[in-house]
């Protein structure tokens, strides 16, 4: 019969105990060692399954949730325009015969940039001149009238009367010296305006007018834009009008000079920054009632003539700051039927699909409203791969190698 441990500790004399633990023990020691070797194997067993399921996980990269003050933006639509656009015309009637400028090049003030036919312009002047002379010459025989019928009429030699039509004849023909003064004034001028001038230095645009074209008053040669500095045309909300109101009104009126505060930043259609920043110049009289919006335009420096009248870009503008802000990298971020969503990776490389709120972007960040806390990693990289509740393999997100 098999005696059990307690058995033999309970029935026998001392003597006879410490024959029967040395006859127990080692068995126990055997069955203690066996044990310790299976838990030792179960654990490496687990560990290997671990190991092997986190091998077959796919690889994302993710990003802390990071959490700082940031600057918040206004951020609209702008157009560029000339700060002044001259449309060249010509002041007289005449056959174009010369294109003296090279278009899209840059013309200062009074360049002549085309001639019209000047002969029936000087023929006129000199009519003019011709009639002048006549006119002066009549003056001149008046004038002897006068001068020679008023001691006569005093002697009463001749009628008053007389006297009366020679002083008439002498005011007349001193008003025709005066007409034809005007009008050979009139023919150089007309001669002066066959060559049609840049009114202001700036950008010449493509030639509207051909040689041989007959052009007048109402034709549009051209137009030259002054680009430096340069407009850019934009519109905003009235909730975004009331955010610049302050500033805006000191321009309107006197207290801050015009261009003193630059305050407006511009993105360019490519993405870059425009290295220099501009100032509001004007803001119109009132708010387009059927668009809520209201219509500004900034001013920024262009030595360069690098931006040209009809770029587009987007005018940024600071109009407070966010404290303590929630930020991920915009790539994190998935839109769905208006609802955003980002994947969140816990300790243990679980993925969690979390809607969130967004605020404003910032750079190539997100500002998250609601739904993450500072320090939680959300996925940058490899979205499509996690999905709910999915065991994936992290790596750290390298935003400085990633482009927009």
């Amino acid at each position: 019969m098999r005696v059990g441990p307690e058995l033999c500790f309970s029935r026998l004399d001392s003597d006879t105990r410490m024959t029967c633990k040395r006859a127990v023990a080692p068995h126990w020691r055997i069955r203690g060692g066996a044990i310790l070797i299976l838990s030792a194997a179960m654990f490496l067993a687990g560990c290997t399954e671990k190991e092997a399921v986190l091998a077959a996980a796919p690889e994302v990269e993710i990003a802390p949730v990071t959490q700082q003050d940031v600057p918040l933006y206004t951020e609209c639509i702008a157009s560029l325009d000339g700060y002044v656009n001259a449309q060249i015309q010509p002041q007289v009637t005449g056959y174009l015969m010369k294109q003296n400028y090279l278009e899209g090049t840059v013309v200062r003030k009074g360049d002549i940039l085309f001639e019209i036919d000047p002969r029936p312009f000087e023929a006129a002047l000199q009519q003019s001149k011709g009639q002048q002379a006549q006119a002066e010459a009549q003056f001149g025989k008046t004038k002897l009238d006068v001068a020679r019928d008023t001691p006569l009429a005093r002697a009463s030699a001749i009628p008053q009367a007389q006297l009366d039509n020679d002083i008439q004849a002498y005011e007349a023909a001193q008003a025709m010296v005066a007409s034809a003064k005007a009008q050979v004034e009139q023919a150089q001028l007309n001669l002066g305006f066959t060559k049609v001038r840049s009114l202001i230095q700036g950008v010449a645009g493509l030639a509207k007018g051909q040689i041989g074209d007959l052009v007048g008053p109402t034709t549009i040669l051209t137009t030259v834009s002054q680009v430096e500095p340069i407009k850019a045309y934009f519109a905003i909300s009235e909730q975004q009008y009331l955010k610049l109101a302050d500033r805006i009104s000191a321009v309107a009126q006197g207290r801050r000079r015009a261009g003193e505060e630059k305050i407006l930043e511009l993105v360019l259609s490519d993405g870059s920054v425009y290295p220099r920043r501009g100032s509001v110049v004007l803001a119109d009289r009132q708010i387009d009632v059927k668009t809520g919006t209201i219509r500004m335009a900034g001013a920024f420096e262009n030595p360069g003539g690098i931006l040209r009248p009809g770029m587009f870009g987007r005018i940024r503008a600071v109009t407070g700051v966010a404290k303590a802000a929630l930020l991920v990298p915009q790539r994190s971020v998935v839109e769905a039927q208006g609802t955003y969503s980002v994947v969140v990776v816990d300790a243990n490389n679980q993925a969690s699909i979390r809607p969130v709120k967004t605020g404003e972007r910032v750079g190539r960040l997100w500002v998250i409203t609601d739904g993450v806390k500072a320090g939680e990693q959300v996925i940058a990289e490899g979205m499509q791969k996690a999905k709910e509740g999915a065991i994936v393999r992290p790596k750290q997100f390298n935003s400085a190698g990633q482009g927009e």
